[in-house]
């Protein structure tokens, strides 16, 4: 069954339940999908044609997924951007995907730029949108009771796959505009409900630790779970937030446009494993390639538009080779060792400056970090580590190079260090690496 299929059957059996949340507007299941229907008639008399793609800005309330919806009530595919994506690029965007032929089961087609710096659309399958929903329901419990809170942008796969599985569920959507106010956060948990969950990147959650500590730990026993991804949470972090929400599972989750949800660590487990992202989810396979971490099974991607040649360059024999470089313990968990394309060459040794970065935030001093790398006349590359001080803390060079010996080689500490006011992420939190360079 589709989400359309589920949408319509809880609003014939819970036509008054709560749907979706957001801000002092509540939809129910019978309303969301009365507007589903009349909003799929006027993209149909548009001219929107099944299997042909319709491109739209997105937007941070229940319209957004109105129309994404809709969009798929008439068998063609949505093409969702960011809303302040400009003219120029929504425009080209347009030219690309309607000169493309989709195949019959292609229903998504997100644009992100990875790694490469460069936009590229990734098409999704329904089947791939329903194992990724089958995958977080059935291993994280998402169930009719529960209020997921979404902050991040819809059209972003982090927050897009939530919306499949509580809706599918018929549990409640409660759509955030980001986390700029704390207040609207914490006020959602004032909703007569028993049952919340969120998806937060670390930032957020460090973010969170610093400055609401104490309001969070205020609503631990409403916390069913939290779910972190998209970047490295530290073993501090970790830590710091299982004790805040004690009785709260705690997720790290390993996934991507192109390979869906992937595998999942509850780390609240007295280990705190840094990198480690568990085993394989239901729906997906794991194994290394040359140190590299390969993904199949239903939640892949099926390639990426009009780009055959790129397609095929991480897309073989039914698995997304990806650039994310992994080892498996003897547990058979999954850690994340950082990215190919990230590793610093410091006179002929490869190091990751992720794991620079999650030593150096279990500094007491430190509040947020990046490891980049710098010319060097002997060495060709140097390491040099911008940090992010905590309030009425001044850079203590040797202090921070001292805590970073204790779990590094000598060879993977800093030369430089340099105090900044913030560090550079992407709009969905990861470190923008490429903006460093």
């Amino acid at each position: 069954m589709t989400l359309e299929d589920y949408l319509r059957e809880h609003a014939q059996n819970i036509p008054d339940k709560c749907a979706i949340v957001c801000g002092p507007d509540q939809v129910t299941y019978g309303q969301l999908w009365k507007d589903i229907v009349d909003c799929a008639e006027c993209l149909r008399n548009s001219g929107v044609e099944s299997h042909r793609p319709y491109v739209f800005r997105a937007s941070q309330d229940a319209r957004f997924i109105v129309t994404y919806c809709a969009i798929h009530l008439l068998h063609a595919v949505a093409v969702p951007l960011e809303h302040s994506v400009s003219d120029e690029v929504l425009n080209k965007v347009k030219d690309e995907v309607e000169a493309c032929q989709f195949a019959d089961d292609i229903c998504d087609t997100l644009y992100t730029t990875g790694s490469s710096g460069q936009a590229k659309g990734v098409m999704l399958s329904q089947t791939c949108l329903a194992a990724c929903a089958d995958n977080f329901i059935k291993e994280m419990n998402f169930h009719p009771a529960l209020v997921f809170i979404v902050s991040g942008p819809l059209n972003h796969i982090a927050s897009l796959f939530k919306i499949h599985p509580i809706l599918t569920v018929g549990g409640t959507l409660c759509v955030l505009d980001g986390l700029r106010d704390m207040n609207a956060f914490f006020q959602v948990f004032t909703l007569p409900y028993k049952h919340f969950a969120t998806f937060l990147v670390p930032s957020s959650i460090r973010m969170l630790l610093q400055f609401s500590a104490e309001q969070l730990h205020a609503v631990a026993h409403l916390i069913d779970f939290i779910e972190t991804g998209a970047a490295p949470i530290s073993s501090a972090d970790m830590q710091h937030l299982s004790s805040v929400l004690p009785d709260s599972r705690l997720y790290n989750t390993y996934g991507g446009t192109e390979i869906g949800c992937a595998c999942t660590y509850q780390f609240n487990d007295g280990k705190y494993l840094e990198a480690c992202i568990g085993r394989p989810m239901l729906n997906a396979s794991v194994h290394l390639d040359d140190g590299k971490i390969v993904v199949s099974g239903k939640t892949i991607m099926s390639g990426y538009v009009a780009d055959p040649e790129r397609t095929a360059s991480i897309l073989r024999d039914g698995a997304i080779y990806t650039s994310d470089l992994g080892e498996i313990d003897s547990e058979g968990r999954l850690h994340l060792l950082g990215r190919e394309d990230d590793l610093i060459n410091v006179g002929g040794f490869k190091v990751s400056p992720t794991e620079i970065e999650e030593a150096a935030l279990s500094h007491p001093d430190v509040k947020d970090c990046i490891c980049i790398p710098v010319p060097h006349v002997i060495t060709g590359q140097a390491l040099k580590l911008l940090v992010v001080l905590k309030d009425n803390c001044t850079l203590d060079k040797r202090s921070i190079a001292l805590h970073l010996k204790q779990s590094l080689e000598t060879f993977k500490i800093p030369a430089l260090y340099e105090s900044v006011g913030s560090i550079r992420r992407t709009f969905n939190g990861k470190l923008d690496r490429k903006s460093y360079r």
